[in-house]
């Protein structure tokens, strides 16, 4: 990493080269017109200056002109939407691959957590050659996730889940930022990418700290704490107050009012805070908000925790309230109901004293 002055910050990504080349044609796109727009305006300004003694007289003309500027410019303006529209692509579309990591941004430190379970603040260790996706959310105020090395920067918002990828391609240490005034403390709001070798880096997830719990082994304590099991049960056991969650991740869940929702992150964290927003299809709306209750990294590990209860299943999602009775119950598949809210796996909390 250069820590000398530079005109460029440093280009470490699979992104840097793509962004730059785009910004760099851009800007000498933008010389060459300004030099060949202040030309003209140097030479009419000569010519026609007031001391000078040339014919001032209107001169009709047809749309000759004006065809050909827009023949050269639209080609150029549309080869500039398209290369930007690619780029853009790129960056806002994550690998499958990707190494999943989740951040919580708060006044005024970010705080990172590995699949594994390993956590950090304020400093991000990842690997070269591997995707990495950024799930990110606010506790408190807007921030924004800046890395000037990765030409990456995405918006970290209160109460919405977004989520930003790269892939290192040099290692060394990259500082990162908060690019959104968030504070008295907003300057102090930063921190740094330390880039490994992926030996170095598997060497790093064992060490000290590789104690830390994995966050679906967290939610999945969470889950049994506030007795989610109780209204949420397995799709093979009939008389559950709340939909069944296994295989509700990406699945299509229908809701009361006839649309279908996808339940992605975003959903499931809805569905847990404010579960009278989407009430899912023949269940009644028992489910008590957990809005202040549990905290953004909580949040995080349950829908963690949910996405390990079983593949999507949408494929096999009846009815709300059809239960097709196995024919051979120890080896039937149980008919699937459809996809809950993870909002309301928390009901069991309130269901004492509550009837569906």
């Amino acid at each position: 990493m250069n820590t000398e002055f530079q005109i460029f910050p440093d280009a470490a990504s699979t992104a840097a080269g793509k962004v730059d080349a785009l910004y760099l044609f851009m800007v000498v796109l933008s010389v060459v017109l300004s030099v060949f727009v202040a030309g003209l305006v140097t030479y009419l300004a000569i010519r026609y200056r007031r001391a000078n003694n040339v014919n001032r007289d209107h001169v009709a003309h047809g749309n000759t002109i004006e065809y050909i500027a827009m023949a050269i410019s639209f080609p150029i303006l549309m080869g500039i939407f398209l290369w930007g529209a690619k780029v853009c692509f790129f960056l806002f579309r994550a690998p499958e691959q990707a190494m999943p990591i989740t951040v919580v941004a708060k006044q005024w430190m970010w705080k990172f957590q590995h699949a594994d379970g390993r956590r950090e603040i304020d400093t991000l260790h990842i690997p070269t050659g591997q995707p990495v996706k950024l799930t990110m959310v606010s506790q408190d105020v807007i921030h924004s996730f800046f890395v000037p090395a990765f030409r990456t920067k995405q918006d970290v918002l209160p109460g919405r889940y977004t989520s930003i990828w790269f892939e290192a391609t040099e290692p060394g240490e990259y500082r990162f930022n908060c690019a959104e005034y968030c504070g008295t403390n907003h300057s102090r709001m930063i921190g740094k990418v330390i880039v490994q070798s992926p030996e170095d880096f598997a060497r790093w997830m064992s060490g000290d700290a590789a104690s830390d719990e994995p966050p679906a082994e967290t939610g999945r304590k969470l889950f049994e704490q506030y007795q989610c099991g109780t209204c949420h049960r397995p799709a093979s056991e009939e008389g559950a107050r709340g939909p069944t969650l296994e295989g509700l991740f990406q699945s299509r869940v229908p809701l009361a009012g006839g649309q279908t929702v996808t339940a992605d992150e975003t959903y499931i964290r809805e569905s847990i805070l404010r579960p009278a927003q989407k009430q899912v299809a023949g269940y009644q709306q028992i489910m008590p908000t957990y809005e202040g209750q549990i905290s953004e990294e909580g949040v995080m590990h349950l829908i963690a925790y949910i996405k390990t209860l079983g593949a999507p299943l949408a494929a096999k999602r009846e009815e709300p309230n059809t239960l097709a009775p196995p024919t051979e119950p120890a080896a039937a598949e149980p008919a699937a109901e459809p996809a809950a809210p993870a909002a309301e796996d928390n009901a069991a909390t309130d269901s004492q004293g509550t009837t569906p």
